[in-house]
């Protein structure tokens, strides 16, 4: 008696599994389709898989075309050594992503393929070996492994952990709604301990956002893509892409925009920051027509406070948002690790202190300025302002003098220290 599976060829096998894996049928449905067939041959009565898998309501004629140019797709892979192509993950201008199987460990793993017309461009190439590379200098629970880079039958391919689940994009996206204030925190402690770890191996992200970040089933956030991660000492790349603004439009930081050439940590400390916002709020940070005018507010326009947009947000992770998102680098943390402090501190129930200390010169800076502005003949210094709540009786009247409730407080202890001694003396006699 013939085995089912091999009356059907090797082209109607890969797109039965690819059907199962797809979720259009179950294994089992699949091997009563493959009965059938095997049945039908015996009987001299051909029908294809296809046939008998539409036939039975599994799969519709439109649904079929897909899968047909999804496998081929896949067949066009397969020619990686070491790797079998199961699924496709999903596709962008720069690659295309692929679950495989790494055959020599038996595990499942995610393969970005470069497509062959970017083959041809030496900086597409160049770009995209860097990204493997910068990855392998990681090792993080919260950053996507790197396992093996290479080429294959003129493909370029990167390979990488698999991780089951979805982007913070996504949740964003599929729920319409920001997330709670304590599973966002949760998610970008776990990121900034990522960039951290990134950072003191020399390497800056530079480009954070919501769709880098991957969620798996158990809550474990792992950031993504280092695709434009560069070395923070390469002064050779820094002097090639001057002036270009290299980041995702939504959570670019300005001196990202300005394409300049000293561009540090803080690049990425503004990307988690404007991130952040997004999560906590359901909105992006600015919001305009196209790429160029949100890149223009990220330059010029003052940030709407993230707990006016949604007003359950405690103060503390508003204050880490908006020192992250100075316009100024020189205003933001310092460093990753100060910024992880101040998030450990709020999880912890305590206030940002690094944040809070950062926006009360801000807020002071602010209000000097304004009344500057308001009144430029009678401008305010605040060290003047500061000096006049020292104790200085000369210049005062004597109502003014007896007003001062430093005054009115010495007064207070004389008084009661002469009804004490009246007291005591009285006592004596």
């Amino acid at each position: 008696m013939s085995n089912p599976a091999n009356v059907a060829s090797k082209s109607e096998t890969m797109l039965g599994r690819y059907i199962v894996e797809q979720g259009f049928c179950t294994q089992e449905e699949l091997g009563d389709c493959l009965s059938l067939q095997a049945e039908l041959e015996r009987q001299e009565s051909h029908r294809s898989l296809t046939d008998i898998l539409v036939a039975n309501g599994y799969v519709t004629q439109t649904q079929l075309s897909r899968v047909k140019a999804a496998v081929e797709e896949q067949k066009t892979f397969q020619q990686i050594p070491g790797y079998q192509i199961m699924s496709k993950l999903g596709a962008g201008a720069m690659a295309t992503v692929f679950k495989a199987r790494q055959l020599s460990l038996d595990r499942i793993v995610a393969i970005k393929v470069l497509p062959k017309r970017m083959s041809e461009n030496k900086e597409f190439v160049d770009r995209f070996y860097m990204e493997g590379k910068a990855a392998a200098k990681l090792n993080h629970p919260n950053i996507v492994a790197a396992y093996d880079v290479g080429e294959a039958g003129g493909y370029h391919y990167f390979v990488m952990e698999y991780v089951a689940g979805k982007t913070v994009y996504d949740h964003l996206v599929d729920s319409g709604k920001p997330y709670p204030e304590k599973q966002a925190l949760d998610i970008i402690l776990q990121v900034c301990r990522a960039l951290v770890h990134a950072h003191l191996n020399g390497l800056i992200h530079r480009d954070v956002k919501p769709k880098n970040i991957m969620m798996t089933p158990e809550g474990i956030a792992k950031l993504a893509d280092m695709g434009l991660a560069r070395e923070a000492d390469d002064k050779v790349a820094a002097a090639a892409e001057a002036g270009k603004a290299y980041g995702t439009p939504y959570y670019i930081s300005p001196e990202q925009i300005r394409g300049q050439l000293n561009i540090d940590f803080r690049a990425d400390i503004y990307s988690l920051g404007a991130t952040m916002y997004h999560m906590v709020t359901g909105r992006v940070p600015f919001e305009a027509p196209s790429p160029a005018a949100v890149m223009h507010k990220h330059l010029k326009e003052e940030l709407l406070p993230p707990d006016h947009v949604n007003t359950n947000l405690s103060a503390g992770i508003s204050e880490i948002i908006e020192v992250a998102m100075a316009k100024d680098p020189a205003k933001r943390y310092s460093s990753t690790s100060d910024m992880l402090s101040d998030l450990e501190s709020v999880a912890h129930g305590d206030p940002p202190k690094l944040a809070r200390r950062a926006y009360d010169l801000t807020t002071l800076a602010k209000i000097e300025k304004a009344a500057a502005d308001s009144n430029p003949t009678d401008q305010v210094d605040l060290v003047q302002a500061e000096e006049e709540q020292t104790i200085d009786l000369g210049s005062r009247t004597m109502i003014q003098k007896f007003k001062d409730p430093l005054v009115l407080m010495l007064l207070g202890c004389l008084i009661f220290a002469i009804v004490i001694i009246v007291l005591l003396e009285m006592k004596g006699h």
